[in-house]
């Protein structure tokens, strides 16, 4: 092939797609501010799971000392990471210049790392409940290994944090790295109890405003979306509540929907393959018709 064509073609390309286009530039987050950076905010979280399970993710050590030494390299780099990240993050759609924004971001960095015992404590409740709903689960170590539902939990309660310290993009780029890795789909804006279970986990959904409880339990397929969405006078979807509150105690199996802001009332439970859309009472049982058996003659039906 000729080399003036090829040098010709790259270079019109280049020269092309250097350029923003109007559409591009609208889309473009104001400033000229570093955005965040995919590779470290997967670093943050990684480094969260070496700290909070040091014996899973990292070199066991036996001495304590030893463990708090390592335990204390990763937080020193958590930190810093966190910082970085999260001024970017908050440079990502404010006015704030770059020292406020290093400054802000210090302080809620702190804030952060004085929440990992409490994430750690709530971790380790999501453990307990998966090994006592899953007879396949030999050993807790196991779950904390193997289970899709242990690092989506790490992913969310984590972006969950950050969510509620008001961190623009970085919680959904947290959870969304977990979903891109399951299949499972939680929004760092829904509130989840402690005891909280996935089976399997592969296409469940719980949208921003969902509500739920202690002791839940959910099945693959679930969804707990919202049913319609409302509009301002200027025709601007809203960002209202909109998605399910369960309450403790309920289980809802494989590919059940349960769409609006209702209600599933406590030790309740959902059958697989429901629609949900109205309020339950709490110790509900709600299951599947049974089937109606239709039989054809003579080609009908087809």
């Amino acid at each position: 092939m000729n080399d003036k064509k090829i040098n010709e073609t790259l270079q019109r390309n280049v020269i092309i797609l250097s350029g923003r286009t109007e559409k591009e530039e609208s889309f473009m987050p104001e400033g000229a501010a570093q955005l965040p950076s995919v590779d470290d905010v997967r670093k943050i979280v990684n480094l969260v799971k070496n700290i909070l399970f040091s014996d899973y993710f990292h070199k066991r050590q036996n001495d304590r000392k030893m463990r708090a030494f390592y335990i204390g390299l990763h937080i020193e780099e958590l930190f810093t990471l966190l910082q970085q990240q999260m001024a970017r993050g908050l440079l990502f759609c404010s006015c704030m210049t770059e020292a406020e924004a290093m400054e802000k971001a210090g302080e809620l960095a702190l804030e952060f790392i004085n929440c990992l015992p409490e994430l750690k404590r709530i971790l380790y409740t999501d453990i307990e409940a998966m090994f006592n709903g899953d007879p396949a689960a030999t050993t807790y170590g196991e779950v904390i290994f193997c289970y899709p539902t242990i690092n989506v939990m790490t992913h969310y309660r984590i972006a969950h944090i950050l969510h509620g310290m008001q961190i623009p993009v970085i919680p959904r780029i947290i959870t969304e790295q977990a979903h891109s890795k399951t299949g499972i789909d939680i929004h760092p804006g829904a509130v989840i109890g402690e005891y909280f279970s996935i089976d399997h986990g592969t296409g469940v959904v719980i949208g921003e405003t969902s509500i739920i409880g202690n002791h839940v339990s959910l099945y693959q397929g679930v969804t707990l979306g919202a049913k319609s969405f409302k509009y301002d006078a200027d025709g601007n979807m809203l960002n209202v509540p909109r998605h399910p509150i369960i309450e403790n105690n309920v289980t809802i199996y494989s590919n059940a929907s349960v769409l609006g802001r209702i209600t599933i009332g406590h030790d309740s439970i959902i059958g697989g393959n429901i629609w949900l859309t109205h309020d339950i009472p709490p110790y509900s049982r709600i299951l599947q018709s049974k089937a109606v058996d239709v039989s054809f003659q003579g080609g009908l039906g087809i």
